[in-house]
């Protein structure tokens, strides 16, 4: 490894301070720092870390997220290999961890700590205590987002178990808990010590008053940095920033440099922006990241000024990994490991026979995980409930990859879809199948295609289908992650011309599987309610 210097204002976060001066690196590690009288027009700081995100849903591999990311100056992730885990278990959690290990970007990974995330749906795999021992030795930092919220305040033994070895070995907990408060909270935060879950304000200062770190979390589906910035000046040291999840034609386009950008527009203090992008994460998980101090690794990036924050240059342990908007980085290529059963489907497999006259829907608020429940007339035709374009409902189906059984099928509000389909094997968190459309021949084209590939995400017009194949897992491509974007954008632009009005449609999609944020949901095993916690049925009457 080279030997080197660089020149410029060093942004010194954790004493506040900025200075000119030369940066000698030596063995990817900073040798000295010398002040200078220089004139300098760029500016040194930490690299930018992402405090909580599933690299899955990039719909990329580890080494191809970590060209795209380290373009915008992410230096190290904090990662919930969850989404795979629920796939392919053991198997899937080590293909990731041993992906990563290719590239520079230090990327931390957590043991899902629910796997699968509730008993209420099929998944493709069990992580129990024991796969968490096993896994701590290979290097896992953290207990992932605690979903089961009902199992920590139940005291569920299996749940417990995990928290309580994770709390013997010194780990963090991250949490998961939208919208818990008072008795419950007081209960569920004495365990676990962070949560990107808040959508509101009051939210996030009760769970901050109990001494829980807040992620601000600005995704590609979940938006809160509107509701949540002004903790920035509050509340800095217990903040940082997270996408959770990015999909590929957002990371594209940015990732946490926007969000710094962002805040220091909306004018607040610089050194509490960059505490949150860049310090907080290393203190709280112990990474072991570079802070721009003597001794540390060279895990740094070079701006051109501190208010657009351009990345010039990254490096990760003293290597340049992306300059001036390009990567440096090799694309690695990957051997695709997957589980998919189910077989081809039939248009009459998404029939709803009329059994009454009111119905429940799922209604969907753009930007938000969280879906609401209404009740409507049931729109029926010969017999079978149709989708109703005049009032923006259209049928939605679940169908289970691990096993070849019937699809299960509801009603959902604010998709759009003036006509066709959309398909997708990334379904939060089991990923089995979810399908959105307009009539029962096209939903099961856009399913049809996701599993003749194995795995995808789909957009069907008439007798027309345009397909992203996801063979590894049916969750990431394998390929350039620029290419993907690129088909990514191809397939969102389609679903957008069918008439959806969603910023990311597909993302939206992939959450309508999702038990563990309320209300209304629909699993392989039927229509749920999280205010309920239970099953439901389609028919009010």
């Amino acid at each position: 490894m080279k030997n080197f210097t660089l020149v410029g204002n060093i942004v010194d976060v954790l004493h506040r301070t900025i200075f000119p001066g030369t940066i000698y690196i030596q063995d990817g590690r900073i040798q000295t720092i010398v002040q200078d009288q220089g004139q300098y027009s760029q500016y040194i700081l930490p690299g930018f870390i992402d405090a909580h995100v599933h690299i899955e849903s990039s719909m990329l591999v580890p080494t191809e997220f970590a060209r795209l990311a380290t373009v915008h100056g992410t230096v190290a992730t904090v990662s919930d290999p969850h989404e795979i885990a629920n796939v392919l278990g053991l198997a899937g959690v080590e293909f990731m961890v041993d992906d990563a290990a290719q590239t520079p970007l230090k990327i931390a990974f957590g043991f899902p700590a629910c796997v699968p995330a509730t008993e209420l749906e099929t998944a493709g795999a069990k992580l129990t205590v024991n796969d968490f021992r096993q896994l701590f030795k290979h290097g896992i930092s953290y207990l992932s987002e605690v979903m089961n919220v009902p199992g920590v305040l139940a005291d569920n033994p299996e749940m417990m178990d995990k928290i309580h070895l994770a709390q013997s070995l010194g780990l963090p907990i991250d949490g998961h808990a939208p919208g818990l408060s008072g008795t419950g909270l007081r209960k569920y935060a004495a365990e676990i010590t962070t949560d990107h879950e808040c959508s509101t304000l009051s939210e996030a200062v009760e769970k901050l008053a109990l001494g829980m770190k807040i992620q601000i979390r600005e995704g590609s589906a979940a938006k809160n940095f509107a509701a949540l910035h002004s903790l920035i000046d509050s509340h800095a040291a217990d903040c940082m920033f997270c996408s959770d999840d990015k999909h590929p034609d957002d990371l594209v386009n940015g990732h946490i440099n926007l969000l710094v950008k962002r805040a220091v527009a909306l004018g607040h203090d610089l050194m509490n922006v960059l505490q949150i992008a860049c310090v907080n994460p290393v203190k709280h998980y112990n990474l072991d990241v570079g802070l721009l101090q003597v001794g540390d690794s060279a895990d740094l990036i070079v701006v051109d000024n501190l208010q657009d924050f351009t990345v010039l240059a990254t490096y990760c342990q003293g290597m340049l990994v992306a300059e001036v908007g390009s990567t440096l980085l090799p694309f690695v290529p990957v051997k695709p490991i997957n589980k998919f059963i189910t077989t081809p489907k039939t248009p009459g497999d998404f029939a709803i026979p009329a059994r009454g006259s009111t119905v429940r829907v799922i209604t969907v608020t753009d930007g938000q995980l969280i879906t609401g429940e209404k009740c409507v007339p049931a729109h029926i035709e010969n017999g079978e409930v149709i989708a109703d374009l005049e009032q923006d409902i259209l049928k939605i189906t679940v169908v289970n990859r691990y096993q070849d059984n019937p699809p299960t099928l509801a009603l959902v509000q604010n998709f759009g879809l003036k006509r066709g389909a959309i398909a997708s094997s990334v379904a939060h968190d089991s990923h089995n199948i979810v399908a959105v459309g307009t009539s029962d021949t096209e939903i099961c084209a856009a399913v049809n295609a996701v599993i003749s590939h194995q795995g995808g995400i789909a957009v069907a017009e008439d007798n027309v289908v345009h397909v992203l194949p996801l063979p590894v897992a049916g969750l990431m491509s394998g390929g350039d992650g620029y290419e993907v974007a690129k088909q990514y954008a191809e397939l969102d632009n389609w679903a957008k011309r069918l008439g959806s009005k969603l910023t990311a449609p597909f993302m939206t999609l992939s959450f309508m599987a999702l038990l563990v944020i309320p209300n209304l949901k629909l699993s392989d095993r039927g229509l749920f309610s999280g205010q309920k916690f239970r099953f439901v049925s389609l028919w009010i009457d």
